[in-house]
């Protein structure tokens, strides 16, 4: 059976009092969204992998996205305190993983979780640069040139055409 934390009636994205526990994962909560319905949607924490369920406008759906393919765990500045987030490249895909305006209790949960999920810890100011462009591959890149492709490839020779041993050149006239 799996832990699970249910927040009351604030959202855990509205609330102060947001501290997951690093260590007890599995872990499910309900977070802010904007633009879900009722404003809420539910995220379930594992070792490897996120879920974000939420309906909008009454379709449901859930998000699977691998915990590597999140940038990392960046520290957030809000009014009076400060919140640790598993930033995503997509902003609707970022997850809150805790408020506090105690800078020390910051510190040890941006470590725990940066060492929980093998991610880096990203300060205020690298959390806003955008990602490294991702290289693609081509799946042409291996084939031959389009103009190549109308010639006939030199397969094996036929050894009917081939004449050795001969002085003579014979010329048409």
């Amino acid at each position: 059976m799996r832990r699970q934390i249910k927040s009351g009636e604030n959202p855990a994205g509205s609330s102060r009092a947001l501290r997951l526990d690093p260590l007890s994962l599995p872990v499910s909560f309900d977070a802010h969204d904007v633009r879900a319905d009722g404003g809420v949607r539910n995220v379930e924490l594992h070792h490897e992998r996120v879920v974000l369920r939420r309906a909008v406008q009454g379709m449901r759906m859930a998000i699977q996205v691998r915990v590597s393919d999140f940038r990392g765990i960046a520290l957030r500045g809000i009014d009076d305190a400060q919140m640790l987030v598993l930033l995503h490249r997509d902003p609707s895909l970022t997850v809150p993983l805790c408020v506090s305006s105690d800078r020390d209790e910051i510190a040890s949960a941006w470590q725990t979780w940066s060492d929980i999920f093998s991610l880096p810890q990203l300060p205020e100011d690298k959390a806003c640069e955008p990602g490294a462009r991702r290289r693609r591959s081509n799946v042409i890149c291996s084939r031959r040139p389009k103009f190549l492709m109308r010639r006939r490839g030199g397969g094996s020779l036929d050894a009917s055409n081939v004449h050795r041993g001969e002085r003579e050149i014979i010329a048409r006239n």
